[in-house]
């Protein structure tokens, strides 16, 4: 599962748009919840109806192209063994989770579907294996047969709809599909602010605590946080998270509780915020101080860790 951000904007939105009225919003309903966007509309060759046709007509492609959950689109039918005729949005997907289990040796795995089914955090309800269920549902990841891009899915929409809306002319604008795509300036003429949750269990409400804000300072990136925090269930007082370590095949039990990611796309973001929750506060470090195209800003129960380059003040 993945966990909206709340940009920061949004709550003074009435107050910005009358002071800016180039700026303007589409939004509806994908991916199991709301999505919106806000933009600069100086230079967009399209008006805004037209482009919240072309935004919807997206979003409804990615659906029946990538989704688990609906029965009719070809993941689903690729899980089933059904899919005969693969189109380029959904091989273009699978290639990139494919560089992105490369990138991160395999801890963000695609095929590891399974997993997340077996222990209820998937396209199936059920919950608790035994080690036995658990061992022989490990090698099933291996063959790619069942597969799921909730790692990397959302993040890739935002960046579909982004690259769609620069097309048209625009350079300004928040692009939220429930990962994050920004770029320019938003109404005030700032870079977008966006707030990080307090990664407390129990913290269910997007905005309603945060522990900082983060401002883009007018860069074009993605902005995602994955956390354990939302979505876990607890048995006999054991807490068992929907973040799973395919190489194990179990819930992880580190510290670590929340992961905010920078990146230049937002699929990528969202891909290494995954693999940080995986891995942990110590190897998550490695790894992003690694990567000169990457900021995070990692969150336990000791405090907070940020890369240089994450422009966070809490």
């Amino acid at each position: 599962m993945r966990f909206r951000l709340l940009p920061a904007f949004v709550l003074l939105f009435s107050l910005f748009v009358c002071c800016a009225p180039r700026y303007e919003r589409l939004g509806g309903y994908a991916q199991g919840g709301r999505y919106a966007v806000i933009y600069n509309s100086k230079g967009a060759d399209l008006t805004r109806g037209e482009l919240q046709i072309g935004v919807d007509s997206i979003l409804f492609a990615i659906d029946t192209t990538l989704s688990g959950y609906n029965s009719k689109s070809q993941l689903s039918r690729y899980n089933r063994g059904e899919l005969s005729d693969p189109s380029p949005l959904f091989n273009s997907a699978f290639e990139l989770a494919k560089e992105f289990s490369d990138l991160t040796g395999g801890v963000v795995n695609a095929g590891a579907a399974p997993l997340f089914d077996i222990w209820g955090f998937g396209f199936e309800n059920d919950s608790l294996p035994s080690a036995e269920k658990v061992q022989s549902t490990l090698k099933e990841c291996y063959d790619w047969h069942k597969i799921n891009y909730n790692s990397f899915a959302q993040g890739l929409s935002s960046d579909i709809v982004a690259g769609y809306l620069r097309s048209h002319g625009i350079t300004d604008m928040l692009v939220d599909i429930g990962e994050i795509y920004c770029c320019g300036l938003n109404a005030s003429g700032k870079g977008w602010t966006v707030g990080i949750d307090n990664p407390r269990d129990g913290n269910d409400s997007p905005g309603a605590e945060l522990r900082g804000i983060w401002s883009s300072e007018g860069k074009s990136c993605g902005i995602v946080t994955s956390g354990n925090y939302r979505k876990y269930y607890i048995v006999d007082g054991v807490k068992y998270s929907h973040t799973i370590d395919p190489r194990t095949g179990y819930p992880v039990t580190h510290g670590l509780q929340s992961a905010t990611v920078v990146a230049p796309s937002a699929a990528l973001a969202d891909a290494i915020a995954t693999y940080c929750m995986v891995v942990g506060l110590e190897q998550a470090r490695e790894f992003i101080l690694s990567r000169p195209d990457l900021e995070a800003c990692l969150i336990d129960e000791s405090g907070i860790w940020s890369s240089d380059g994450f422009t966070f003040r809490q």
